[in-house]
């Protein structure tokens, strides 16, 4: 238990003291209420009957109903390698996982939450890590594989830094041709040519533009996919790169200064205002940053825009706050579906 134990430390949970080593309690306060992390460790011959593991989660509850809390939920993660033996104890209860410790899988029945504040993802990255020494079989000297999990990855960023790398590639063979035809440009769109909102997130100048860009997006864009899942990273990336275009319309329209542009920035701010919703969303703190850390280089990157010539900044501005919204309103909607009970 000692790295799962770690990964809830990790994700700001606090341990609940308890007598029986086969169950552990971690809870972390969130806008709702209490979150409970209930482990059962199924794998020493312990048995429990369906009575005792209800009578047990009413317990949890009012332990923390005791304590003055109106809203507290309940996560139990039986950890088993004998799946039948842990889908008897808990399959009719919606909000039960099981950790299949043989073949280092998150068991989800169809009956219950596809997700619990983000933990489906968290558990599956952890379950696919080659270091499993908490979760190998007991008496097993099997040695764990070092192999790379392709599902461990965080697909769509490495697809999208490499869609906008092979644009690049093109341009430098076709001159100038992408860039008239899907640059930014207000008269272009008025014009008709509304397109350009879209393409021109994928156009970059030079090679240092795309490199600054893809840097920020492969490390920051990998973390912000695994806690928002692929398509809401997705959707999240390109509403920030259309609202940096608007943005700089808005912008352009006020001030008369029309001009042309390109580049991945407005969505790249968007994915680190996304970052920064998500650590303040995990008390501060989300896989060794802080929120004022984040915080500090989005500002920095801004006062760096705004002190350079030929920078768009108004794209930077209107991405980091429709990514700070979108996934603000994607872990609003991951947790309304969660406690509706649908999958």
């Amino acid at each position: 238990m000692n790295r799962l134990e770690n990964l809830f430390f990790e994700q700001g949970y606090g341990k609940i003291p308890s007598n029986l080593p086969e169950f552990n309690f971690y809870c972390r306060r969130e806008v709702q209420g209490i979150t409970v992390l209930h482990v059962i460790d199924y794998r020493q011959g312990l048995y429990i009957s369906m009575d005792q593991y209800t009578h047990l989660k009413e317990q949890i509850a009012s332990f923390f109903h005791d304590k003055g809390e109106r809203e507290v939920h309940v996560m139990t993660l039986v950890l088993c390698d004998d799946t039948d033996k842990a889908r008897r104890l808990c399959g009719g209860d919606s909000f039960c996982w099981v950790i299949d410790s043989r073949e280092y899988r998150l068991l989800i029945h169809e009956t219950q939450v596809a997700d619990f504040y983000g933990w489906k993802d968290i558990l599956e990255e952890y379950l696919f890590l080659p270091a499993r020494e908490d979760v190998k079989e007991p008496g097993s000297n099997a040695e764990p594989q070092n192999k790379t999990d392709w599902r461990a990855l965080s697909r769509v960023n490495v697809v999208l830094v490499a869609v906008n790398v092979i644009i690049f590639l093109i341009c430098t063979f076709t001159g100038d041709l992408l860039y008239n035809k899907g640059a930014f440009s207000v008269t272009a769109l008025w014009q008709g040519e509304w397109y350009r909102l879209f393409t021109s997130m994928f156009l970059h100048w030079n090679v240092e533009h795309l490199f600054s860009n893809m840097i920020v997006l492969y490390y920051v864009g990998a973390i912000v996919e695994r806690k928002l899942g692929a398509f809401p990273y997705t959707a999240l990336y390109v509403l920030s790169g259309l609202a940096g275009n608007v943005f700089s319309m808005g912008y352009e329209l006020l001030t008369n200064a029309y001009g042309s542009s390109a580049g991945a920035s407005g969505a790249v701010f968007g994915v680190e205002g996304a970052l920064l919703f998500l650590v303040m969303a995990h008390r501060g703190k989300l896989e060794a940053m802080t929120a004022g850390r984040v915080a500090f280089a989005i500002a920095f990157s801004l006062y760096c825009g705004f002190t350079s010539p030929g920078v768009n900044n108004a794209a930077h501005v209107g991405g980091v706050l429709m990514g700070f919204a979108a996934a603000a309103v994607s872990v609003a909607c991951k947790k309304i579906k969660v406690f509706s009970g649908h999958g």
